[in-house]
């Protein structure tokens, strides 16, 4: 019976010793962040929708309700996404993984006191600089942990630690959700921001303490399709790897000259275009069936908190069994499927409890088995295409298709008002959830072929 119940617990969480210490800081490091993230997220939501939820937003001559006036603070997320996208590569030629951390966490902390100061009382340039700046941190903060991650592990060590390391990130979205659920009408925006800066501060430890236990535990012996390609090419100075040219341009050059980089690109466009849509069908669905700006608040914070309960569920239970098991082709088709029943459901059935299941059914799910398995595919890859052509994936190529789901969300309830239109773009999402779904198979195939061409997935070459 022991035996039985080791074997269970083994397959969820196959940590080896030599990896425990990394493991754990990695994972406290994802907590801390996605904690903040999941602090912002809700508040500057809330801010932005209810500064524009009685009055509109005039634009070019339309009015725009606060549902319409977010897509275009998402097209605004695009540009600002891009110069991120330049600075961090700019930056990453220079700096080592930590100082990237260290970088963009003071840059952080000094504005959480600026917008302590200019948000009491909100104006509508307040409203637009904060929702910016909160994407703003989910863009620089998530990429420089991944990237840090990704230059720490082998493809074998990344199936096994993923699942325990992405748990550190849901349940920081647990339990940042939870907190703003709970105290989000009796703690002011200053002091949510206060906290925010004790975590930027301790993110900065947990990264000082995780890159001084790199060292005993990254891997030396050649064991990864990313050893083999640096061995046969010039050596690059500095853990961010220095790559020629422009930096606006390094990441893309990069992309465009991989099939298998495409590949990603094709995953994460396509989850983003889809995303955005199913996130204007959630705040549409909030804002049509919300008595007031109370109720409002609660639903959106309700719905975070649910979401990020499963999805500590599904880090914990499913994450590290289903890539292990099965493997990233199949963890990567998880997310494209449950988003396709949401999606059947809300064109059945369009109310506010089915509405605010798109958003589970998406982060749910999303922050995850699909990140854990996504950020996996950049392991067997070089440290210029884990800094420079990650950087413009997820900051350039996201942005850019969150910018497409903004027009088609202005697009299409313009042709069909109200409810009606809001549903109308279920028929959209489909076929693109099918492209998606045949770029994750694909992908995560090409990831199979790298493992195997090296011996790392059995563990081959690893510390």
């Amino acid at each position: 019976m022991k035996s039985k119940e080791f074997g269970f617990f083994r397959s969820l969480f196959d940590v080896r010793p030599d990896e425990r210490r990394i493991a754990v800081l990695m994972c406290t490091y994802f907590f801390l962040v996605i904690t903040s993230f999941w602090i912002l997220k809700p508040i500057k939501k809330a801010l932005f929708i209810g500064h524009y939820a009685t009055s509109g937003f005039d634009l070019a001559g339309y009015h725009l309700g606060a549902s319409e006036t977010e897509q275009v603070a998402k097209v605004l997320n695009m540009v600002v996404a891009a110069v991120a996208a330049v600075i961090f590569s700019l930056l990453s030629r220079r700096l080592r993984r930590q100082q990237l951390t260290y970088v963009f966490s003071i840059f952080f902390i000094v504005f959480y006191g600026v917008f302590a100061v200019a948000l009491d009382p909100p104006t509508g340039f307040g409203a637009w600089s904060f929702y910016l700046f909160g994407d703003l941190f989910s863009t620089l903060m998530v990429a420089t942990f991944f990237a840090f991650l990704n230059d720490s592990v082998s493809s074998g060590a990344a199936k096994r630690l993923y699942g325990i390391v992405g748990f550190g990130g849901v349940a920081g979205g647990a339990f940042g959700s939870s907190a703003v659920a709970v105290w989000i009408g009796s703690l002011p925006l200053a002091g949510w921001l206060g906290v925010a800066t004790a975590i930027g501060l301790a993110i900065m430890a947990v990264a000082w303490a995780a890159a001084n236990a790199l060292p005993d535990y990254a891997p030396t012996d050649g064991g990864s399709p990313a050893d083999a390609r640096e061995a046969a090419a010039e050596p690059s100075s500095g853990d961010g790897a220095a790559s020629p040219g422009n930096p606006a341009l390094a990441g893309a050059r990069l992309v465009f000259g991989s099939s298998y980089l495409l590949s990603i690109v094709a995953i994460v466009g396509l989850y983003e275009l889809v995303s955005t849509v199913l996130d204007f069908q959630f705040t549409s669905a909030i804002i049509e069936f919300s008595a007031d700006d109370a109720a409002r608040s609660q639903n959106f914070a309700t719905v975070y908190a649910t979401t990020n309960w499963l999805s500590m569920f599904v880090q914990l239970f499913v994450t590290s069994f289903v890539m292990r098991r099965f493997g990233l082709a199949t963890a990567l088709l998880v997310l494209p499927c449950t988003i396709a029943l949401a999606s059947v459901g809300f064109l059945l059935l369009p109310t506010l409890i089915v509405g605010g299941l798109l958003s589970v059914a998406d982060n749910g799910f999303s922050y995850s088995i699909n990140q854990s398995s996504k950020e996996a595919l950049y392991v067997p890859t070089t440290p210029e295409e884990k800094y420079q052509a990650k950087a413009f994936i997820d900051m350039f190529v996201q942005r850019f298709a969150k910018a497409l789901g903004v027009g088609l969300n202005l697009i299409v309830p313009a042709l069909f008002h109200g409810v009606e239109g809001i549903r109308t773009l279920s028929f959209f999402v489909l076929p693109v959830v099918g492209l998606w779904a045949f770029a994750a198979r694909s992908a995560g195939r090409r990831f199979k072929m790298l493992e195997e061409a090296t011996g790392t997935q059995s563990g081959k070459g690893e510390v």
